[in-house]
């Protein structure tokens, strides 16, 4: 049975092998990887300040890096297995409103395709709605049929599809 967990130290093997399962560069929308260094998370000492970064994001009483914004941020795992990642943004700047939305979701490849992300995304509505807000943006690649049908099957309702410098993305909004 899949849960939501704050990121943790306790499982860098696990987190370590979902990302080598993934082509170098590709980009795990919801994971932090943003406040990642550039390389040394195969230290444990390093992983857990990575983890720390992470955690910190959420406490509205420490500042943020400029073009960020507070989020918080959950791993999906079962057991001690690390299936995939999802972040909550507390509200959106400029960048997030054209094109990242308030929620980001990676699924590890080997763990796709069992609803891990619309199961991780339903439960993350309900913490929107805890944090106040009264819809949601949730954006996806416009070629990623499985992302928008995860949205979709929230009730996300497609308000455009627009060119970024990030590609083309399709854009939802989820009334809460």
């Amino acid at each position: 049975m899949p849960e939501l967990i704050p990121p943790t130290g306790r499982l860098q093997s696990s987190w370590l092998a979902a990302r080598d399962e993934w082509s170098p560069g590709a980009h795990q929308d919801g994971t932090g990887l943003r406040l990642a260094p550039e390389t040394g998370l195969d230290s444990p000492e390093v992983f857990a300040e990575w983890v720390e970064r992470l955690r910190q994001q959420s406490d509205r009483s420490v500042a943020v890096r400029e073009g960020h914004v507070h989020a918080t941020h959950w791993w999906i795992v079962e057991g001690d297995s690390y299936l995939g990642a999802i972040d909550l943004r507390h509200y959106l700047n400029a960048v997030l409103l054209d094109l990242g939305g308030h929620i980001g979701y990676s699924i590890r490849p080997s763990a796709r395709r069992r609803g891990l992300a619309t199961w991780a995304l339903g439960a993350i509505l309900i913490e929107a709605r805890t944090l106040g807000l009264g819809r949601v943006l949730v954006t996806c690649d416009d070629d990623n049929v499985g992302s928008a049908c995860t949205i979709e099957r929230n009730g996300g309702v497609l308000e455009d599809v627009r060119t970024t410098d990030d590609g083309i993305k399709r854009r939802y909004w989820i009334n809460l």
